[in-house]
């Protein structure tokens, strides 16, 4: 499932355009008004972006690993809100039921996902279990006729808009992470609500809410996979969900460098550019240079998944590494700003705050720590 590399590369060049002449400019709009215009979403669902892990036969552009960073790489060059309007539809909200649907299943929700028409949503991270995921707390249990689940989760993107939940939740209280089970939930059943969107440091515009279940009933048929197989499902999904973060990240890395380069060529100081300064200079050359190995890493660990290997630690490596360089790389662009980069002017100080949320979604970069390890002690290739 990818795109051969002539299509690939003419709809990244498409992607670029529009975010270059349609996104950018909104930037400062959906940062001040908490939302994306609904002419926006629509130009998004038209350009194919909410289907673009979709296999063909359901609609979708059925791009791979390597198609999907290389988008990525554009999306990031734009507020990251952008990209989160669509981003559980082509990742974590989808894939769960891309990998381990039934024929069933896949037809009666796969299309609508494609299209955009159904936005979904992962409902995983809890009050008391985010980092440590095989800990929920969220039950389903059998009653004889269907599963009760109930529970709490917390933080969940685009929960608000959501159409369709891929929820995790216990349904053995005695087997740790194998006796968490996925389920399918649509919105419009009984017991099902949506908490108000948190107020948040950054990416105005993407939204985040509590969801409850309260003795919600599910057929057997919502059930994603076998039952048990909800952590397995959770970090199968994940694996290619951070690699997306991590290649949103170095597109927002790369966007900030070129706004620091042409800012320092403008901006004078001591009768002089600031890009003559060689403290200056040095600060943009470690940014590159950071950058472009997040880019490198990204791309290869892209690679290796669409040849079939497991890339479960080198997703984690490059969504750990990707995501604290933008930070540094945010940090840096407020510093060669200065005064104007702690203002509002330049949008510097809103994509630092974007960017802080990417340490912790997807797994903390203390959880991708953890992971590249057990994989090294697995006996993972070093």
């Amino acid at each position: 499932m990818a795109l051969d590399p002539e299509t690939r590369a003419e709809f990244t060049a498409q992607v670029a355009r529009f975010v270059e002449a349609r996104l950018r400019p909104l930037e400062a709009k959906i940062a001040e008004e908490d939302g994306i215009p609904e002419d926006v979403i629509g130009e998004m669902k038209a350009l194919g972006l909410y289907g673009l892990t979709i296999p063909e036969e359901y609609g979708g552009l059925g791009c791979g690993m390597e198609d999907e960073v290389s988008v990525g790489f554009e999306l990031g060059r734009c507020s990251p809100a952008f990209r989160s309007a669509f981003g559980t539809n082509v990742g974590i909200g989808s894939q769960g039921l891309v990998m381990f649907g039934t024929p069933e299943q896949k037809a009666k929700y796969l299309p609508g996902i494609a299209s955009g028409e159904i936005v979904t949503s992962f409902a995983l991270t809890e009050p008391e279990a985010g980092s440590d995921s095989a800990s929920v707390r969220s039950s389903a249990a059998w009653d004889g006729q269907a599963w009760v689940l109930k529970g709490a989760k917390r933080y969940i993107t685009n929960a608000n808009k959501a159409h369709l939940f891929t929820v995790m939740a216990r349904t053995n209280e005695k087997k740790g992470g194998g006796g968490v089970s996925a389920f399918l939930v649509p919105r419009d059943l009984a017991g099902v609500s949506v908490g108000k969107p948190e107020k948040k440091m950054g990416q105005q515009g993407a939204h985040i809410c509590d969801v409850n279940f309260d003795d919600v009933r599910l057929a057997p048929n919502l059930m994603l996979g076998a039952e048990g197989e909800g952590f397995k499902v959770a970090m199968q999904v994940l694996d290619r969900g951070r690699l997306h973060i991590a290649s949103v990240c170095v597109g927002v890395a790369e966007r900030l460098i070129a706004d620091c380069v042409a800012y320092a060529g403008e901006r004078k100081q001591f009768g002089q550019p600031l890009a003559s300064f060689q403290m200056i200079q040095a600060q943009l050359a470690d940014s590159r240079t950071e950058a472009y190995a997040a880019r490198c890493m990204v791309l290869d660990a892209a690679r290796r998944r669409d040849a079939g290997e497991n890339v479960t630690m080198l997703a984690s490596c490059a969504k750990l590494f990707a995501s604290e360089m933008v930070g540094r790389v945010a940090d840096r662009a407020v510093q060669i700003f200065g005064g104007a980069g702690y203002t509002a002017d330049h949008g510097i100080e809103r994509f630092y705050r974007d960017v802080r949320i990417f340490r912790i979604y997807e797994g903390t970069s203390e959880i991708q720590r953890l992971v590249i390890a057990r994989e090294m002690m697995k006996g993972a290739p070093v």
